[in-house]
């Protein structure tokens, strides 16, 4: 299996991105493509020390930063290494791509060039998060602000499909992000996918489980959470917050005298797991589906852990049989059309 990752596109250079995809290729016995600036590159391997075993180098001379304009950066920037590593994986030079780069720019650049499942109307944007019983899939989480109710519908079996080939869960339950557990809750929008999803359940297509409120999704109320791009992102931005202020609540509170920092060492090890569970470092990165061959966004920030944490993620990807899962989804709805 063979990985091609964008070094260039993430907020700390190509350092940790190189010493990720090291850590990856020990791990796993694979091979990694390093697209970037190749002296670049060369200086990151050499710095850090890490065995070019597995890896290679595919030179891009170009770089698209956050502010570029995701479809003019696709159209003219041809030598970034988001391109060229989008390029290679159409090209079938590799298995998936991952890149840490700007999120409208990659899901452009997978739909023009490695393109869309046949069926898929849009690629949408997942993110598993750590819930009371283990992980949940939401999505979309940014890359379709205006959605239809079918394009709901086709995210749900997209994340159905990618959920039960990733996770191992057979039947993932999916739920609808709305403000009420009522059928009539919610927009119109909400409405109407409410009632395609039921018929999508009654005909044996989905295990869906009706609408779930914010308040649930913590307790892990459904595998697979659905929502419009905007809505989605509005409650990941906003679990991830909460998970950041809950932990400084905690820190400060135990480190606030001599007593209650003694009282704290026996928490150690459970809080370190708690740490832990909630990094999205141990995550990776978010998979767009809908698109041939996986593609991973990896977060802007990541260090070397981060990145190969996405290279394990996009692994289990590769192996886990969920693009034609999905391609098998899309084909049975299209039927019912």
């Amino acid at each position: 299996m063979k990985i091609i990752l964008d070094c260039m596109s993430g907020d700390l250079g190509p350092q940790p991105a190189v010493e990720g995809a090291a850590a990856a290729v020990k791990r796993h016995g694979i091979e990694v493509m390093l697209v970037g600036k190749t002296d670049a590159l060369e200086d990151a391997i050499r710095n850090s020390g890490v065995s070019r075993d597995g890896l290679s180098i595919r030179d891009a001379q170009d770089v698209i930063t956050m502010a570029d304009d995701p479809v003019v950066a696709i159209r003219d920037k041809k030598q970034s290494s988001m391109v060229v590593a989008l390029s290679a994986v159409a090209a079938g030079d590799g298995d998936a791509v991952i890149s840490a780069g700007n999120t409208g720019a990659l899901l452009t650049g997978a739909t023009l060039l490695v393109r869309r499942l046949p069926g898929a109307r849009r690629g949408a944007l997942g993110t598993m998060f750590p819930t009371a019983r283990g992980h949940s899939l939401l999505m979309d989480c940014g890359a379709n602000v205006e959605c239809t109710p079918e394009m709901l519908v086709q995210f749900a079996h997209m994340g159905s499909a990618f959920y039960a080939g990733t996770m191992g869960v057979s039947s993932p339950r999916v739920g609808l992000l709305n403000n009420g557990a009522e059928p009539k809750k919610g927009t119109p929008l909400y409405v109407e996918a409410h009632q395609l999803l039921r018929a999508a359940a009654d005909r044996g297509q989905l295990n869906f489980i009706g609408n779930i409120e914010g308040r649930e999704l913590p307790n892990g109320a459904a595998d697979v959470c659905i929502a419009d791009g905007f809505t989605g992102n509005l409650v990941l931005k906003t679990f991830e917050g909460v998970g950041l202020y809950m932990a400084s609540q905690i820190k400060a509170m135990l480190m606030k005298n001599a007593a209650t920092k003694l009282a704290a060492l026996p928490l150690r090890s459970g809080l370190h797991d708690l740490k832990a569970r909630m990094d999205y470092k141990e995550v990776g990165g978010a998979p767009i589906l809908g698109i041939r061959k996986p593609v991973i966004k990896a977060h802007g920030s990541s260090d070397a852990r981060a990145f190969a944490s996405a290279i394990s993620q996009t692994v289990r990807f590769c192996e886990s049989g969920a693009i034609a899962n999905m391609e098998r989804a899309l084909a049975a709805l299209k039927a019912e059309a």
